[in-house]
């Protein structure tokens, strides 16, 4: 089956970065409710816009009026950008990005967005959240690499206590580590280029800040 990447575009903060841009070369789009704002700013059209659209105004339904619209009623059980998830997922998506995962006046959306990525992960799907300015990348056991800019931040958050947590070029390294669960002791990291990191038991979040090069 033909790798295919979808991004769904999300209510939260969405900073244009060339970084940003990259990631998101080839991808097809979806847009769940306000999250369509964003599509103006990257110079897309997605292919379908989902949700209640009680985040969005006449003037961006007029802009985007050829867009397919798929309309839920406000009291439904799953959140516009599940439902979005589950469209991509309908149309073959091998790996998804949320686009505007992270920040926003709505934090239990952010919590929620990175939970299901997490999940998502689990189910064999790579997945990336961003912000253009703030990544973030489920931590399963195995092993990953990310490419992270020499002097950027960034930190893990533990979902449960993480075991065997190696951590390769970065300035605080770590080398078969027990997290506890609630612990501060991966916050703050420093990349010293691409970042590789190892687990055996856990299941985590990696935080990236690759335009913050504060620690250098």
């Amino acid at each position: 089956m033909a790798q295919q990447t979808f991004t769904i575009l999300l209510g939260g903060t969405l900073t244009r970065t060339e970084r940003l841009a990259s990631q998101l070369s080839g991808s097809r789009f979806i847009a769940a409710d306000g999250g369509m704002r964003h599509a103006k700013a990257l110079g897309v059209v997605p292919e379908l816009w989902v949700g209640d659209f009680d985040s969005t105004d006449d003037a961006l339904l007029a802009a985007f009026a050829e867009v397919p619209r798929e309309r839920h009623p406000a009291a439904k059980n799953a959140t516009d950008g599940e439902i979005g998830v589950e469209a991509a997922l309908a149309r073959g998506a091998t790996s998804l990005i949320f686009a505007g995962a992270l920040g926003g006046t709505r934090s239990d959306h952010a919590f929620l967005h990175l939970l299901r990525a997490v999940a998502i992960a689990e189910e064999g799907l790579p997945v990336l959240m961003t912000s253009g300015e703030e990544e973030a990348y489920p931590l399963l056991p195995g092993s990953e690499e990310i490419d992270l800019p020499k002097g950027s931040l960034f930190s893990i958050l533990g979902l449960n206590a993480l075991s065997g947590l190696s951590i390769e070029n970065a300035r605080y390294p770590l080398d078969g580590f027990a997290l506890p669960f609630g612990s501060s002791r991966t916050i703050s990291n420093v990349a010293e280029g691409p970042v590789r990191f190892s687990l055996k038991s856990g299941r985590g979040v990696i935080l990236a800040r690759p335009y913050d090069l504060s620690g250098a």
